[in-house]
């Protein structure tokens, strides 16, 4: 009976948690009400205070949960076999893919941004994208692939907090659905400014690129969608 009432609790926490996420990325934290949560979840008003306490304590669930599932995601981009870089583009649309389409992604992501609205400490979500990007680019350095000016650190630093800026305004100007196409073109400008020039290490050098009067370069872009995705 215990592990009955249990089960039925934790089906509670999620159907509201989940009806939360749902309304905080579509009306914001202001714009949504307890009585709101517990309409979109079937729950009433009182359940959603006996599991949450307020809907302070409510939003931070929806952050801290949107949060448990970063580490399954950079699982999948710790393969050494594929070069760092790539697998920073493919972690990139895979985070992009959740702020267009993850309820939880998006109400996080919303919520901080609203996070001067709301009365609690929510965590910060770039410290995570920063460590991951930061690993990532450290090893393409150790590899021969960065680079020579450009320190891991500080240009992860700038890299998350610039997608995320080129996110929040793709969003804003032409919905979410145009989120993974348009990182491509974001990509296209970042890579070269990453990638080591090979003449720099005495190799043949690229043909030169069409601003140079000439054919593009002949060394490919990593690619530039998720591992394991046809090209869009």
């Amino acid at each position: 009976m215990h592990e009955i009432l249990q089960e039925r609790a934790r089906a509670t926490r999620r159907s509201l948690l989940e009806a939360a996420a749902c309304l905080f990325a579509q009306h914001g934290y202001a714009g949504t009400s307890v009585n709101d949560i517990s309409a979109r979840s079937g729950r009433t008003s009182g359940s959603v205070y006996f599991h949450y306490a307020s809907k302070e304590g409510i939003a931070l669930a929806v952050v801290q949960d949107g949060f448990a599932t970063w580490p399954g995601l950079l699982t999948r981009y710790a393969d050494r076999n594929v070069p760092p870089l790539e697998r920073l583009v493919a972690l990139s649309y895979d985070i992009a893919s959740a702020l267009a389409e993850d309820s939880l992604t998006r109400a996080g992501a919303r919520l901080w941004a609203e996070r001067h609205t709301i009365n609690a400490d929510l965590p910060d979500p770039f410290v995570l994208w920063t460590t991951a990007a930061t690993r990532l680019l450290a090893e393409a350095r150790a590899g021969g692939q960065l680079a020579a000016d450009v320190r891991p650190a500080p240009t992860a630093r700038t890299l998350v907090r610039s997608f995320f800026g080129f996110c929040t305004l793709t969003e804003a100007l032409e919905g979410p659905a145009a989120l993974p196409g348009r990182l491509s073109e974001w990509w296209q400008l970042m890579l070269p400014s990453l990638r080591r020039d090979p003449r720099s290490a005495g190799e043949r050098p690229a043909r030169p690129t069409p601003a140079d009067g000439g054919q593009p370069s002949a060394e490919p872009l990593p690619s530039l969608q998720p591992a394991g995705e046809t090209p869009r």
